[in-house]
């Protein structure tokens, strides 16, 4: 069988969905010698990744969600003369023919559509938003196969798109272990360096508008301000254009001494701030499998997290549940967690635990028997 998987996210600059793809193919790599796969990359990918003998590279530079896209991948595909293509992301190209699986990873897009969301105009949003519905419709109607992380994705899929249960597959994500390093981090020159101290509470992701942590920042400040906490926030995430809106909120609260935005940080010093946190708190409104709170557990930190969509099912006893919407549930489970070290230590064994329910050998195994029923 000639398998193909658009590998254009590969790599962790793509944040969750680069490592999906990438996890996905190193383990296809070590559990499937039989199939014959074709790999297509970005140049910025292309030189980094080493394919097994039954494995190819072809470049496929072309931007996501370009015309590119839609007009030349599906040529340069084609051309490839596969049994089955793997999209491991919604945008499957409209005019693509061949069959194919597609991955769908949430329908935040869907249930979440606010130009918030985008640097783009009410027009040109409007306009983009027509499309991705168009886009994400078709790869449901004509896929053989869809896969997604978790059962509430599964649901809100059948749901929105009246498609049968035995069409979907869920596999679950799973934490990474964190590159081994030359030496540890100097803890006095890191903190130095950044501006603030411990204690802190951690937050690590992106900063779209439905991760909430405009709330989280009202949140806070009613934490320090009116119950005299004497505690510190770090929001770690590489800077763009909605991270630098939520610091503009941060002066207008006035918490420019309580409030950290480091940026990206390499492997070596996420592990030491993940490990030298309070608490890590993951306030967002949807995800489709919410991987940033396992690897916070994985190091064990202990974990406040909203109780909404897939967080219950994916973090299960491990989390301590506020709701979202609710500043002052929020505000409780701070306090609370702050308060009890043997609430922070029970969270943190039983953080350990459920990190191990989730594999990435796991999930190829189940990827590679979806392609397998399709053929």
């Amino acid at each position: 069988m000639r398998i193909g998987i658009d590998a254009r996210f590969y790599g962790p600059g793509t944040k969750g969905l680069g490592r999906y793809t990438e996890k996905l193919i190193q383990y296809l790599e070590e559990q499937d010698r039989q199939n014959e796969y074709t790999v297509f990359l970005r140049k910025e990918t292309w030189e980094g990744f080493k394919p097994a003998p039954n494995f190819k590279k072809v470049l496929a530079d072309y931007r996501w969600y370009s015309p590119a896209e839609q007009i030349a991948l599906p040529s340069l595909i084609r051309k490839q003369r596969l049994d089955l293509m793997h999209f491991p992301h919604f945008n499957v190209p409209l005019v693509f023919r061949g069959k194919f699986v597609v991955t769908i990873h949430d329908l935040i897009l869907s249930h979440f559509p606010t130009e918030r969301a985008s640097t783009l105009g009410p027009f040109l949003y409007g306009l983009k938003h027509r499309v991705y519905q168009a886009v994400i419709s078709q790869a449901v109607k004509k896929s053989a196969k869809i896969i997604t992380v978790s059962h509430y994705s599964k649901k809100q899929i059948m749901d929105d798109f009246g498609v049968p249960a035995d069409k979907i597959t869920v596999t679950y994500e799973a934490t990474s272990d964190f590159k081994p390093t030359p030496a540890e981090v100097n803890a006095r020159r890191f903190f130095e360096k950044f501006g603030f101290k411990p204690p802190f509470l951690l937050y690590v992701g992106n900063a779209y508008p439905h991760k909430n942590l405009e709330k989280l920042l009202a949140v806070f400040r009613t934490l320090v301000t009116k119950k005299g906490y004497d505690m510190n926030l770090v929001l770690v995430g590489k800077m763009d254009y909605f991270f630098s809106r939520l610091k503009n909120l941060v002066d207008e609260l006035k918490l420019g001494g309580r409030v950290f935005f480091p940026g990206y940080l390499p492997d070596e010093e996420l592990k030491f701030i993940y490990q030298k946190a309070l608490l890590y708190v993951f306030p967002s409104l949807a995800e489709g499998f919410g991987l940033p709170p396992l690897e916070a557990m994985a190091q064990g930190l202990p974990v406040a997290a909203s109780r909404s969509s897939c967080l219950p099912e994916v973090l299960g006893e491990a989390a301590y549940y506020f709701e979202a919407d609710d500043e002052e549930s929020m505000l409780y489970a701070l306090m609370r967690l702050i308060d009890d070290k043997d609430l922070r230590v029970d969270l943190r064994q039983k953080g350990f635990k459920q990190v191990k329910k989730y594999s990435w050998p796991d999930l190829a195994a189940k990827t590679l028997e979806v392609y397998q029923s399709v053929i």
